[in-house]
């Protein structure tokens, strides 16, 4: 009996170890083992290495820093006489000049523009045909000289027609030619003057040289001066 009692406990051990092996061999069983990393192989170095490819060589800057090789391209042959020749003769025609062809004269040269026409300039004033019949016989005198028509500060409006002999034209005179008479206008009085009518007018009082002035503003009476 007491034995019995002694070998129960025992027993109930022995189960639950034989319980707990084989809950963890079937939990072990129920997952995969995971593997991060290679199986370690352990290996010794070797002891002797092979020799330096520049023991060869000079010990030098060059040699130190690039291995030595050897020239495997093969040596070229000198060319032959014949295509030193044929080369030169080719060289030769090459160097030759070519006759160019003429470029035609149309496309070299520029087409030309077209001349403006010049318009003759119209007289700053006019002369009558009785005035250049008097000009021309003041000019035929032994010693001639041309006239000038200038104005004057003079009379109640202020300006007067001044007629005189020079030997030459001034620097900035202005030159009016009709039929081969020529008379002179004073630079200074050309804006006053511009457009008029020259004429030649005798009465029984006078003889004189009149002008017909399209630019008079204002006049004297008696004809003497005028305002421009």
């Amino acid at each position: 009996m007491l034995r019995c009692v002694r070998n129960l406990p025992t027993t109930r051990s022995t189960q639950a170890l034989r319980l707990f092996s084989s809950y963890g061999n079937a939990h072990r069983s129920s997952k995969r083992d995971m593997q991060t990393a290679t199986a370690y192989r352990p290996h010794t170095l070797p002891t002797s290495f092979p020799p330096p490819r520049s023991s060869g060589a000079s010990d030098t800057s060059i040699s130190a820093e690039f291995p030595f090789m050897r020239e495997t391209t093969p040596q070229q042959k000198p060319f032959s006489k014949d295509i030193s020749s044929n080369v030169s003769l080719r060289e030769g025609e090459a160097q030759k000049s070519k006759p160019v062809s003429a470029a035609p004269s149309t496309a070299s040269k520029p087409a030309e523009k077209p001349r403006r026409k010049l318009r003759p300039r119209k007289a700053a004033m006019k002369l009558t045909p009785i005035a250049i019949e008097q000009l021309r016989k003041l000019l035929s005198q032994p010693e001639p000289k041309l006239i000038r028509v200038g104005v004057k500060n003079r009379g109640c409006s202020g300006l007067a027609y001044h007629l005189e002999y020079v030997e030459k034209p001034g620097t900035f005179d202005e030159v009016v030619e009709q039929e081969g008479v020529k008379v002179l206008i004073d630079s200074k009085a050309l804006f006053s003057i511009i457009g008029s009518e020259m004429d030649w007018q005798e009465d029984k009082l006078s003889k004189r040289f009149v002008f017909r002035n399209p630019n008079i503003k204002e006049e004297c009476g008696c004809g003497e001066s005028f305002m421009v």
